[in-house]
């Protein structure tokens, strides 16, 4: 399939521009916010009646949030993914505009925004992750489609009917469009999944189940699709060849889930 004609450039006035990943991340926040906002105002969804905060404080957190995904996003990039780099070039790591955010760093940095946000209102910490855990799928279904639209983080070749011929690919061959996968995965079917678990079996009202079930997810789906992604070329593949950064980052969120759902279901019993 040939690559769609998508200007990764949304606007452009003059020197200012607004490219559509841009959008994305603001996206994700505006859209997560306003859907966890109708969570927060379902006082029967949560334990006892009670929120991890009042609806309309949301949007003071969202300030927070874009906060905790810029800083944990480069963070977690420079730290991981190219520290050599930086490391001889520090002036770079401030430069965001250059690109370099980690999927695993912003959700850590999002998770640090949101407890200490919490904590300020004195809310439950484990509630506010399920709610993070609801809405963060919004984020990530649209930072996969940015990823696509940017011709970035595609897979490797393919046969498939599907195999898209991505224009900065110096090898012009069908590729796997990974960015879809994990877009479909993390993103829309993880949404679909959760929105099960807090609306239909009550799973909001077992703190740490929703945000579990969101760990367990994101890093199966994760995993899985790094099997047919290329790895950061800064980084090839690690041990034996076939580990990639993405996979040993995304464990520690697996085992995090499992402990979290197994916490969630003994507090109940």
């Amino acid at each position: 399939m040939p690559f769609p004609d998508i200007d990764p450039v949304a606007l452009a006035i003059g020197p200012f521009v607004v490219r559509w990943y841009a959008l994305a991340y603001l996206g994700g926040v505006v859209l997560g916010a306003a859907y966890g906002r109708t969570l927060l105002a379902h006082a029967g969804l949560w334990k006892d009646g009670k929120p991890p905060f009042e609806a309309a404080a949301i949007w003071d957190f969202a300030f927070w949030a874009v906060i905790g995904i810029v800083l944990g996003g480069r963070i977690g990039y420079v730290l991981f993914y190219n520290l050599p780099y930086y490391a001889a070039n520090p002036g770079e790591i401030v430069a965001v505009w250059d690109g370099g955010m980690a999927y695993h760093g912003g959700m850590a940095g999002l998770m640090i925004a949101m407890a200490l946000f919490t904590r300020a209102k004195g809310g439950n910490i484990l509630s506010s992750l399920d709610l993070l855990g609801a809405i963060a799928t919004i984020g990530l279904f649209l930072g996969r489609l940015a990823n696509f639209v940017n011709a970035e983080l595609y897979g490797a070749p393919t046969g498939l009917p599907w195999g898209v011929v991505f224009p900065t690919d110096p090898e012009q061959v069908p590729r796997h469009p990974s960015q879809l996968y994990e877009a479909a995965l993390e993103g829309l079917l993880l949404f679909i999944l959760i929105r099960y678990v807090t609306h239909v079996a009550h799973g909001l009202r077992r703190p740490g189940l929703a945000a579990g079930i969101f760990g367990i997810g994101y890093a199966l789906s994760r995993i899985a699709v790094e099997f047919v992604r290329l790895p950061d070329p800064q980084l090839g593949y690690l041990w034996g060849g076939w580990l990639t950064m993405g996979m040993l980052l995304s464990l520690p969120i697996l085992v995090a889930g499992i402990a979290l759902v197994l916490y969630a279901n003994r507090r109940a019993r």
